[in-house]
């Protein structure tokens, strides 16, 4: 008989056994069939959990998301200046580029992020929905305290951020690409380019910054439930 327990142990050895191969094989050259193998279960097995290869490697990075987003929670509670835009997202950049895992996706094909993107909007519009509430939630924050412009909606400045921060992601895994090939200068290019279009003079106080890592730990939670 499977239990609950068991399912989730299974699910967690898929992702490992996924994550595993594609740092040392690459996303192109890994199959549903080899992480199967690596995971000693039997290939449909796998589809019960992932409907496609696209879906199961989106599970890996949503898992190494989730891991990195508290621990943007847990600074912004130690240092309030984190919960601005520009820092959050300039930790982020640093975090992503460093994960073996997510350095593979981030710095590989080009065409392998956007396969992923195209799976999380068309299979997974639940996860969407959720880290949209959670911007929306954020910069609504911000806003109200008088350190993010008003001049334009929300969902525009979402937008601009997440074009932005997604561009430079990209660009990462094109040799050719313009620009400091030092990560942190990179870093702190793509933090000095949201700051000059989202942000305002001043830094959060303590109570706002508690409420923006709460906010980033109840969504994060959320984000797990579906995934």
């Amino acid at each position: 008989m499977t239990g609950p327990g068991h399912l989730v142990t299974r699910a967690d050895r898929l992702l490992d056994a996924a994550a595993d191969l594609l740092v040392r094989w690459g996303y192109q050259r890994v199959t549903v069939a080899d992480v199967a193998a690596e995971a000693g279960i039997g290939k449909g097995t796998v589809y019960l959990h992932h409907r496609t290869k696209e879906a199961l490697f989106l599970g890996v990075l949503l898992r190494i998301h989730g891991a990195v987003l508290l621990r943007m929670a847990e600074r912004m509670e130690r240092d309030p200046a984190a919960a601005m835009p520009a820092r959050a997202v300039r930790e982020l950049y640093r975090e992503l580029l460093d994960d073996p895992v997510t350095r593979r996706i981030y710095l590989g094909d080009a065409e392998v992020l956007g396969r992923l993107a195209h799976e999380a909007s068309e299979t997974l519009g639940a996860i969407a929905a959720v880290r949209a509430r959670m911007g929306r939630e954020w910069f609504g924050l911000l806003r109200e305290a008088g350190l993010l412009r008003t001049d334009q909606p929300v969902d525009a400045q979402l937008r601009v951020f997440a074009a932005v921060t997604t561009g430079f992601f990209l660009l990462d895994g094109v040799p050719t690409a313009p620009g400091p090939a030092d990560p942190d200068a990179r870093a702190d290019l793509l933090a000095d380019t949201l700051r000059a279009a989202l942000e305002l003079p001043g830094t959060p106080d303590r109570a706002l910054a508690a409420r923006i890592a709460h906010a980033y730990r109840t969504h994060t939670a959320e984000l797990d439930r579906l995934t």
